[in-house]
């Protein structure tokens, strides 16, 4: 073996990681990304979260108590309701994440020991519960001249998933998970697979516009994706009992709103990639940001609010509030309203973003 020889094959290869930026994005992003993402947006300890109030005994030491749970810190209340009822409801449209109940009877209560105040917790979601137990053997302040109830007299109660099972949790999040990695990469893989061989440049020279032709590629893809749900519904059914509450319709619908985005951001990414490697890069990037923020691994509650901000942007955080909600609380996807709208402007912007890019590139 020749040194010398070695020596200029490492040579070359260095120079040609050097060109290759999107690989040289990778060997500084990847640490970079990782270290930010894992060591400042992850956080177990949730605080802060977002809480609707129904006093209905509306008395001095009614709003101490409520304070009191404010101050504790995993509660913020931002919303007040007029009854158990329209909490309730806030809960299964995704509004909140827990509702304090105060009932009229609220002094009477706390007088002959029994249970003054209840919390209802969306347990949907299996790490607000874990953050809410505790508020029901909190120690309350008593150096206010109030009169407070005991801490055993505080309820705790979770909806949708009194089990705390995490297939309930997991399963409709994986619905996701797979139809972000699958979509993402076939169809940036598909495209640039195409103008590798050279069959791009012979369906450009045929009738069919440019929009026709990358509308035309991907939406196989979406059928595919249909018969992943399908599988992934089965299987959670049969092996984990994971319940449908909602409509069926409506999970097939969100699922195909987050194959549509997916699926555009992948013609997004052909359009950028050079070669079917890069285009696996690149896919990689966008899908560690989407599996550690879009609160399907981490809670998303404890995450900063810039990290908030950032994960707004991505499909799959908007899908999870929608397949989670209609599975798990039985909503619709119109009372999940915000997030469907997210998804179709993501879908649009991705779709027009990469059209326009295509025909520069072609032109």
């Amino acid at each position: 073996m020749s040194a010398r020889r070695l020596f200029a094959i490492m040579v070359k290869e260095l120079r040609q990681m050097r060109r290759d930026r999107i690989t040289l994005a990778m060997i500084v992003g990847i640490p970079v990304m990782q270290l930010v993402l894992f060591g400042y947006a992850i956080n177990f300890t949730l605080r802060d979260l977002d809480t609707a109030v129904a006093d209905q005994a509306g008395t001095a030491a009614s709003r101490a108590v409520v304070m009191d749970l404010q101050n504790s810190g995993v509660l913020r209340p931002v919303r007040d309701a007029s009854s158990p009822q329209e909490l309730m409801t806030m809960l299964r449209r995704g509004e909140i994440s827990v509702g304090v109940v105060v009932p009229p009877d609220f002094e009477k209560r706390r007088i002959e020991g029994r249970e003054a105040v209840q919390v209802l917790v969306d347990g949907s979601d299996t790490s607000v519960q874990s953050a809410t137990a505790q508020l029901a053997q909190m120690p309350l302040d008593s150096s206010t001249p109030y009169a407070r109830p005991k801490p055993s007299q505080i309820g705790v109660v979770g909806f949708y998933n009194p089990e705390r099972r995490s297939a309930i949790n997991i399963v409709p999040g994986l619905i996701g998970i797979i139809l972000t990695m699958t979509m993402v990469m076939f169809t940036g893989v598909a495209i640039v697979r195409e103008r590798e061989r050279g069959n791009m440049e012979l369906l450009i020279a045929t009738p069919v516009s440019r929009s026709e032709l990358m509308i035309g590629k991907v939406l196989p893809f979406a059928a595919i994706g249909l018969i992943q749900t399908t599988l992934v519904l089965l299987l959670g059914a049969w092996l984990f009992e994971v319940p449908v509450r909602g409509s069926l319709l409506d999970v097939y619908v969100a699922s195909i709103l987050l194959i549509l985005a997916n699926l555009t951001l992948g013609l997004m990414i052909s359009t950028k990639a050079q070669s079917q490697f890069q285009a696996m890069q690149m896919t990689f990037f966008v899908f560690l940001p989407s599996i550690l923020l879009s609160g399907f691994m981490f809670p998303f509650a404890g995450m900063p609010k810039i990290i908030q901000y950032v994960a707004e942007v991505l499909p799959l955080t908007h899908f999870l509030r929608l397949v989670r909600g209609i599975m798990l609380r039985g909503a619709s996807i119109w009372e999940l309203w915000p997030a469907t709208v997210a998804l179709i402007a993501f879908t649009t912007v991705m779709m027009t973003a990469a059209i326009m890019r295509f025909r520069k590139r072609l032109d």
